[in-house]
């Protein structure tokens, strides 16, 4: 018998439908804040996150900012793990820079359509993102220096099987930088099994 509070399926198809709203209405009303004024709250590099533009900044739905725990080196390669509309993909790249590598991870086809839109505008030849899912990530064991993920994890019914991917991407001596929703006290088992609390 499953561990699992919520059915896996059932959730992602809630995400999916909710962060569809957020890539094709970024100006709608959500119950988490977006965009620029997010990133500014959360202490962005503003002269980064000002050079892009608005399209990489308008969907972005983070809770904290991974990078404030290490910044990246240059040539390191990056899995953004629920990557979305590539807005922690973006400022990644910038750390990285050109002899780096970032890949993102999302399973919501319009983020993952202005994502991949907006690199090729910005003409990043060294990003690039994926269709795929934080339990099953498309990425080569052992390929990654550095595992980003913002506000995702919290949205995946089962973590075990997350972080073992996460780890299963990871090289030996590398690192993971998250950021994510944390509960300081237990949640009762009725309100784990309530699907809408997961996705608001």
């Amino acid at each position: 018998m499953s561990s699992l509070q919520v059915d896996p399926g059932a959730l992602r198809a809630r995400v999916r439908a909710k962060y569809r709203e957020v890539a094709v209405d970024p100006g709608g009303s959500f119950h988490f804040h977006t965009g620029r004024a997010l990133a500014s709250r959360l202490g962005y590099d503003p002269g980064i996150v000002d050079a892009l533009p608005d399209r990489a900044v308008e969907s972005f739905a983070g809770v904290a900012n991974p990078f404030s725990l290490r910044r990246l080196a240059p040539g390191d390669k990056v899995v953004d793990v629920g990557s979305g509309g590539g807005f922690d993909s973006f400022i990644a790249a910038a750390q990285v820079g050109p002899r780096g590598q970032v890949t993102g991870i999302d399973m919501t086809p319009e983020m993952l359509a202005k994502s991949r839109r907006t690199a090729e505008e910005l003409g990043l030849a060294h990003v690039q993102f994926r269709d795929g899912l934080a339990e099953s990530l498309p990425v080569p064991a052992g390929w990654a220096d550095v595992v980003i993920s913002n506000g995702v994890i919290n949205l995946c019914a089962d973590k075990q099987a997350v972080f073992a991917e996460i780890f299963r991407v990871l090289r030996p001596g590398g690192r993971l930088q998250f950021a994510d929703i944390a509960t300081g006290r237990p949640v009762p088992a009725a309100a784990r099994r309530d699907i809408d609390l997961w996705t608001g």
